[in-house]
């Protein structure tokens, strides 16, 4: 008898770590789905800013996935500066807190409650940051804590649902060379945040896929809960 096919459920996966993750994936024993707010590319598009995205985004990937999905990978963020002293300071720690740790938090219950109702062992693998333990800059206040928030509750699920199979695991790269992180460097002065980083380079998003790929197919039971670094070093925790 045939091996039946992992199906994998990827968000934010148009750019950077996200479309490393998802291109890791191509192979004849996975399906996977992804998603975009745009849904260029055969993605599926959800704009996590609006109500209701993230379900429905789920009930798309169930559709795509003939109504089942094994692994969750949440990767979608948002990385946007956040001065003290702006007068939509709050709107913008919404907006992140929303997307970052709200959306993420809405497909791990859907993906639970999937894996519960299946008695079906399932994986949940979400894509924190350095900041949710170093901290971030003083204009990104809002995606530090979305991204310890979403460590907290990776650890959550891992405790509560080992014993029905269900692991999570949490990945926190330090700077990694996307879209977003070539703008913080170099609005922070680049050379001057490589120095802080001992193996002397940002992380490739291909290094990180090569982590969110294991975790989702290979990592032992044994390891759920577990939070893994990637950041060269400048964070050793």
């Amino acid at each position: 008898m045939s091996k039946a096919k992992i199906h994998i459920l990827v968000t934010g996966a148009s750019r950077g770590i996200g479309k490393a993750i998802f291109e890791s994936l191509d192979q004849d024993m996975i399906a996977v789905v992804g998603q975009s707010t745009s849904g260029e590319d055969g993605l599926i598009a959800a704009d996590f800013s609006q109500a209701g995205a993230a379900s429905a985004l789920w009930q798309q990937a169930l559709d795509r996935l003939d109504g089942r999905i094994d692994v969750l990978i949440n990767n979608a963020g948002l990385f946007e500066p956040n001065p003290l002293a702006a007068d939509d300071w709050l709107e913008s720690w919404n907006r992140t807190m929303t997307i970052n740790l709200t959306a993420s938090a809405e497909l791990c219950r859907l993906a639970v409650l999937h894996f519960q109702q299946r008695h079906q062992p399932g994986r949940i693998v979400n894509i924190a940051s350095r900041a949710a333990y170093r901290g971030d800059s003083p204009d990104h206040w809002h995606y530090a804590a979305s991204k310890a928030g979403m460590v907290a509750m990776t650890k959550t699920i891992a405790r509560a649902y080992a014993r029905d199979e269900i692991l999570a695991f949490a990945i926190c790269p330090g700077f990694t060379m996307t879209g977003m992180a070539e703008d913080y460097l170099a609005s922070r002065g680049g050379d001057k945040l490589l120095a802080d980083i001992p193996l002397g380079r940002v992380a490739q998003p291909e290094e990180i896929a090569s982590i969110a790929r294991y975790c989702a197919l290979e990592a032992p039971a044994s390891m759920t809960g577990a939070v893994l670094d990637a950041n060269g070093a400048s964070f050793v925790r």
